[in-house]
């Protein structure tokens, strides 16, 4: 079967997770990637277009080393050194926040552009997302979180996914925990595994071989159970009341968050979390991710990242989201946009070409009928017709 499908009649198959956008989709993706860059605009984002492919480790620093395995890797023929096709361009946002543009006020970014993975993120997923996201640097308060969740949600509504669900919790949380049960790296990324997954049997017979504290070990099993609508900030806060200072602000974080996100988005359902440690090992607050009714995968995620720039010369608070456009493109409820064209008989008088020319200054599309082609004027996508009536150029219908 193998064989059969890499045999050379079967030459135009792509690898495996890599699609092709064909018309008229690529034009309604475009459509929308204009759209989102406008709104990125209106908030005071600004675009940057980090190159494709960079030095590894510059790649893989920080937010960048959970990306580890899904990095294309290639050697550099002029440097000997290992470079990387991006998988992700949050790490190179903060490159350039750091290195490149160096602001002491906050800075907000963003971008889109297509990414490479080694492998999907889930079954049936894309190798080639075309990411688009957007980071704000330069600001530790939960302000900046908000505003990022929100513009989020914009940009989902401006996709056309309009019901969105919203899942928020916070690492700081288990981070903390972690810090006062004390235990070893071994033991922490068992819990850590058990902990996201939820098996809760599994937690329970690890902690209970652990040499942590009763309170510490009752409020980490606690975490796989804390997860509902907005009364668990309230059930967490009690179940968690012997906790540091720090799980105490994690807490009070998610709580703020949520009431200006309910403030803002009063019909978007809210769904907390305090055991998704999904980007653990780079983010260090709130985390959040959007889902739809019936779509099993996320359709945008994001977090806080403290401190990512250090290793680029700029420790600075970040946070941010990305989304992969192509996912929105598709499961958007947007308005079609109809065909339109004007169809033209092959001509060369001036007066024809000046005509043309204007029809096109104007924002027409306008299309050559070529002499002896296949095809009407409606198969070439045209709905009127360019037509030489008394001495005058008329448009009429097809």
């Amino acid at each position: 079967m193998t064989e059969q499908r890499f045999s050379p009649i079967n030459r135009w198959l792509l690898p495996e997770g890599i699609d092709e956008l064909l018309p008229p989709r690529a034009a309604e993706l475009e459509r929308l990637r204009r759209q989102l860059l406008d709104l990125f605009s209106s908030w005071g984002y600004e675009l940057i277009m980090p190159p494709f492919i960079e030095f590894l480790d510059s790649l893989l620093t920080g937010t960048g080393h959970d990306l580890d395995l899904q990095t294309f890797k290639i050697t550099d023929q002029l440097s000997g050194r290992l470079m990387g096709v991006r998988a992700d361009m949050t790490p190179q946002a903060a490159r350039i926040d750091a290195h490149q543009l160096r602001r002491e006020q906050p800075a907000r970014l963003c971008y889109i552009g297509t990414v490479l993975r080694t492998r999907p993120d889930t079954i049936g997923g894309s190798r080639d997302p075309v990411q688009v996201g957007a980071e704000l640097f330069g600001h530790a308060g939960v302000e900046s979180d908000i505003e990022v969740i929100s513009l989020m949600l914009e940009v989902l509504a401006a996709a056309g996914i309009s019901t969105p669900h919203l899942d928020l919790g916070h690492v700081g949380i288990f981070r903390s925990l972690m810090a006062q049960a004390q235990l070893t790296p071994a033991a922490e990324s068992d819990l850590f595994d058990a902990l996201h997954r939820k098996a809760s049997g599994e937690i329970d017979a690890l902690l209970s071989v652990m040499q942590v504290p009763l309170s510490v070990r009752e409020m980490l099993a606690a975490l796989s159970e804390l997860h509902g609508g907005i009364d668990v900030l309230a059930e967490a806060a009690e179940r968690l009341r012997q906790a540091n200072g720090e799980v105490q602000d994690a807490l009070r974080n998610l709580q703020q968050v949520a009431a200006a996100i309910q403030r803002r988005f009063p019909a978007l359902p809210l769904h907390f979390d305090l055991a998704e440690l999904r980007g653990y090992r780079y983010h260090t607050g709130i985390v959040f991710a959007a889902f739809a009714p019936g779509y099993g995968r996320e359709l945008a995620r994001g977090g806080r990242y403290d401190a990512i720039g250090r290793v680029f010369g700029g420790s600075r608070p970040a946070t941010g989201f990305s989304a992969d456009l192509k996912a929105l493109s598709i499961l958007g409820q947007r308005e079609p946009t109809q065909s339109s064209g004007i169809f033209v008989v092959w001509g060369d008088a001036p007066e024809l070409l000046a005509e043309v020319d204007r029809l096109r200054r104007a924002g027409e599309r306008v299309i050559w009928g070529l002499p002896g082609q296949i095809g009407s004027a409606a198969d070439m996508g045209c709905d009127r017709q360019l037509v030489a009536t008394n001495g005058s150029w008329q448009i009429v219908p097809v």
